[in-house]
């Protein structure tokens, strides 16, 4: 198998003078792209790094990035990009646990990295103009040529995830695994020569990082939109011709509910993916009737192994994840149970993957610890409740940290959230359990409004729902925000420590 250096040298081969990537002003054919490459690869070297080495980067989705990204992958260097929102000592964190041996970094994160001490030991690149770098990205000007110096055994990439419940982990993945993985994510989602997507998924997530290289796979180009802003997203899909998208639920709300969408020209999106959590069948319906798109695709995958399982016909089946991906199996087991304790069909547990895959990790970075939780008898446990119904297909419930036991009984937020998010006046929905001394824990739905809605109508309209009474939410606040994570995740820990701001 190709290492991803002979990726994108293919491409470049293909199709030198097609469009690659654009950023604001910036517009670069492959082969203007690859001489980019080639200077910062060369800029790299002269730093002494050597394939192997771990080198981070703290910068939003920009040019900049993205050909770091590939410059690494021509010489074997392990690019480690981390959240641009990082703190300082997040940013120690990362550093001493990677083993570092540079950052790179743009203004938003300038002040992080100088209040980090272990960033003050290393090489410091500074891009646009960032303050406190001791190097900067502008002067590694373009070169002739880069010749690939990685294999597929190398590792790529080094991702950390949200740590949510604790220190963030790393997940190394292969050069192997990550084309396999570009390569499923270009067929299941039926991607063709010139694409145009969106790149506005972070370059530090998986979603993020699947674009850009699956955009390398067909020939297409990656558009660069630093951070999410609805109008300005909705600008470039008309202006560049974007062909697909690949969201969060979160910015798919985002852009159909923004002023500016009516007026947009979007009949050039044919292509509809999403990930990274569940899309209440509320909101499915909307997106679908807003893009009338020919393909509309539930991704469900992780960091560690990027396909789960796929589903075709999102709207068509709402709430369904689907069947394994093309390089996937997958089981349903009893909630703490082995691989061989199978739930039966409909019976609610936690989905458990093959992690001999071709686009699964080897194992978290220097935490065996977290491996012996995760990994077992050749399956990873994702830590995801569901269930599959007579078809087959998969439905994603929700995270078993997040079930809620009231009275003995468990219940799962999502089937929840998704009837509340079919009321009319219902933005947004979120379900967390509460403590409470008689019944251990109390379901209680927070909702954003549309529109003036009581807390008896949202009763009443769980009654007349398929929802059995005990499901049922017993409390309901409403909220002017459900927080999340950058990704779009519900943070149910907020919730329930009470951190967010009534309406």
């Amino acid at each position: 198998m190709f290492d991803l250096g002979r990726t994108f040298l293919a491409a470049v081969e293909r199709n030198p003078d097609v469009p690659a990537i654009v950023d604001g002003a910036r517009r670069l054919t492959y082969a203007e792209w690859y001489r980019e490459i080639a200077g910062i690869a060369a800029g790299l070297a002269a730093l002494g790094l050597k394939r192997g080495d771990r080198i981070a980067a703290v910068l939003q989705n920009r040019l900049e990035l993205a050909g770091l990204h590939w410059a690494c992958q021509f010489l074997g260097l392990v690019i480690s990009p981390l959240n641009w929102r990082i703190k300082a000592e997040e940013i120690d964190y990362c550093l001493a646990d990677a083993g570092a041996r540079a950052i790179v970094f743009d203004a938003v994160a300038a002040p992080a990295v100088a209040g980090a001490p272990a960033a003050r030991e290393l090489p410091r690149i500074a891009v646009g103009g960032a303050e406190g770098g001791t190097l900067r990205f502008e002067d590694w000007d373009g070169a002739a040529a880069v010749e690939p110096r990685a294999d597929a055994e190398d590792l790529s990439l080094l991702l950390y995830t949200s740590g949510t419940t604790g220190r963030p982990k790393g997940v190394p993945r292969r050069h192997r695994a990550e084309r396999a993985a570009a390569l499923a994510h270009v067929a299941q989602n039926l991607y063709c020569r010139g694409e145009r997507t969106l790149g506005v998924m972070p370059l530090y997530h998986t979603m993020g990082v699947r674009s850009l290289l699956a955009m390398a796979l067909v020939d297409g180009a990656f558009v660069c939109l630093p951070r999410f802003d609805a109008a300005a997203a909705l600008q470039l899909l008309e202006r560049e011709r974007i062909t697909n998208l690949y969201l969060v639920p979160t910015l798919y709300h985002d852009l159909i509910e923004h002023p500016g969408f009516a007026a947009t020209d979007i009949s050039s999106v044919r292509k509809l993916g999403f990930a990274g959590a569940a899309m209440p069948d509320g909101l499915l319906k909307r997106v679908e009737a807003a893009f009338r798109p020919e393909l509309f695709v539930n991704h469900y995958g992780s960091s560690e192994i990027y396909t789960f399982t796929i589903e075709l016909r999102a709207a068509a089946k709402p709430g369904s994840a689907g069947k394994a991906g093309l390089n996937q199996r997958i089981r349903v087991v009893s909630l703490g149970g082995s691989p061989h304790d199978l739930a039966a069909p409909g019976e609610e547990g936690e989905i458990i993957v093959d992690r001999t895959n071709d686009e699964a990790f080897d194992g978290y970075w220097r935490r065996p610890d977290a491996d012996t939780r995760a990994l077992r008898d050749g399956w990873y446990f994702t830590g995801d409740t569901g269930y599959l119904d007579g078809d087959g297909d998969l439905f994603v419930t929700g995270r078993v940290d997040d079930m809620i036991v009231s009275g003995g009984e468990n219940v799962s937020p999502g089937e929840i959230e998704s009837v509340l998010s079919l009321h009319p006046a219902v933005a947004e929905a979120a379900v967390a359990g509460l403590p409470d001394p008689r019944w251990g824990q109390v379901v209680t739905a927070f909702v954003r409004r549309s529109a003036e809605v009581a807390a008896e109508a949202l009763d009443q309209w769980c009654r007349q729902s398929s929802l059995a009474d005990y499901k049922r939410p017993r409390d309901y606040v409403f909220v002017a925000e459900i927080p999340k994570s950058p990704v779009g995740k519900i943070l149910r820990r907020l919730l329930v420590a009470g951190d967010y701001r009534r309406e």
